[in-house]
């Protein structure tokens, strides 16, 4: 038998559904229009690998500037500080302006695009029913593939530090980060004619790093040793102003590197490609350990003494050398790739010296030499040794030539090189009029 309150309460609730049922109702049929995770999953995860990748390869920029800072001559601490933060900047501009665009111009004849139009980003705010969802935001992909030009222009700054003008360095930054960079890695990550011969580069041994090297390389020739680095016959050692600061670089790059490489999976929406993540992270500590113990034996063996700067290079050599695929090996195989990076740097640095080509940081063993190194070793994993070749030769001879003629007009309409007394006094006062360490001796 029902009370007063009971008998109260049941028109209440009849009302209360006749209010709240189509409320549901409604609120279900928005549940089943909204896509699920499994649908915009893939999208989300990607687009958060790119982003955390991303800013750990922007993390390397610091880690560039470090290790430069530490392996000049105080007199000249300022000016690569500046190189580093002005060349990062302008590689960022560049590649918005026309870079990206020209990298990844969709269809093209697999040579080149005059693809000349800035980055466009999704509307603000955009919901899954308006886009396509398969793969990742373009802001995302396009601030994580920004980070890779920039690490490219960094290798430049460093083979070429001490004696270079900040003016001229800086526009041929405009030109490898706008243009040469974008056109050459159109031929593999953008789908062209090197992607279908089969040439395989995973997060840029090739394309990144040789690139880098070829580019410094030729700059080193036009631009000449620094004065007394080579004298009647010897090479004279010419020390860094601060081996902690190299030191810290080196592990930044190292910590860096993980996004460098772990982000070129470019997928995050399965088991499958984040498992590929953490393998790639370890494969790419391994590869860096390996050279850096690789290098500190081979140092004790032929020099009786360990070599900081050499074991240094060594683990930077490891890490250039296993990102060419850093997916395929077993831990020991990374070990091995990296192991011969390290082996590469403690006797190509020497070699340089003979030949007289003046590499301030050793950037063109490290990655040059190593880079080539790294994109051969692909080949044993893929077999095909044909297509890894033609790719070596084609990013050499396009880039090595035409920085090479970009040097050869800087030069000749401006110049390059400062002049003796600046450079005898340093570039931090010469160039910039400030120093680095005012309060100690120059060194």
């Amino acid at each position: 038998m029902l009370n007063w309150k009971s008998k109260l309460a049941v028109p209440a609730m009849a009302l209360t559904a006749g209010i709240l049922l189509p409320e549901l109702a409604l609120a279900q049929e928005a549940e089943a229009a909204a896509p699920g995770f499994d649908e915009i999953g893939p999208y989300i995860m990607t687009t958060l690998l790119f982003l955390v990748g991303g800013f750990l390869v922007f993390w390397m920029a610091a880690g560039f500037a470090m290790l430069e800072a530490g392996l000049v001559r105080s007199k000249n601490v300022t000016m690569q500080l500046t190189k580093n933060i002005a060349l990062f900047s302008i590689a960022s501009i560049m590649y918005w302006l026309v870079g990206f665009n020209l990298m990844y111009p969709g269809d093209f004849n697999g040579y080149f695009a005059p693809n000349f139009v800035p980055t466009v980003l999704e509307p603000v705010g955009l919901a899954a029913a308006d886009a396509s969802l398969d793969y990742a935001s373009v802001a995302s992909d396009f601030f994580f593939q920004l980070m890779f030009v920039a690490a490219t222009a960094s290798i430049v700054s460093g083979a070429l530090a001490e004696r270079i003008k900040l003016w001229p360095f800086l526009i041929f930054v405009v030109i490898l980060t706008g243009i040469m960079y974008p056109i050459s890695g159109s031929w593999q990550w953008g789908g062209g004619w090197l992607s279908e011969l089969g040439f395989s580069d995973f997060a840029g041994s090739t394309i990144v790093h040789s690139v880098g090297g070829w580019a410094a390389l030729a700059g080193a020739l036009i631009l000449g040793p620094r004065l007394g680095k080579y004298k009647d016959g010897r090479v004279n050692p010419m020390p860094g102003s601060n081996l902690a600061l190299a030191t810290l670089g080196t592990f930044i790059l190292w910590l860096g590197w993980f996004g460098f490489n772990g982000g070129s999976q470019l997928a995050a929406g399965t088991v499958g490609d984040i498992t590929d993540v953490g393998r790639i992270f370890a494969n790419t500590n391994m590869a860096a350990a390996s050279g850096a113990v690789a290098a500190l034996i081979l140092t004790q063996i032929l020099y009786k003494k360990v070599d900081l700067t050499m074991v240094l290079n060594g683990a930077l050599a490891g890490l250039v050398s296993i990102t060419a695929e850093p997916l395929a090996p077993s831990l020991f195989g990374a070990l091995l790739t990296g192991a011969v990076g390290g082996v590469i740097v403690v006797f190509t640095v020497p070699l340089l010296d003979k030949l007289k080509i003046d590499d301030v940081v050793g950037a063109i063993p490290v990655h040059l030499f190593a880079g080539i190194w790294g994109t051969l070793a692909v080949a044993f994993y893929t077999g095909n040794w044909g297509a890894q070749i033609t790719g070596i030769i084609a990013y050499g001879v396009f880039t090595f030539v035409g920085a090479l003629v970009i040097w050869v007009i800087l030069k000749g309409i401006m110049g390059i090189r400062v002049s003796e007394e600046a450079e005898i006094n340093g570039l931090d006062t010469s160039e910039l009029g400030m120093e680095a360490y005012p309060d100690f001796t120059k060194g």
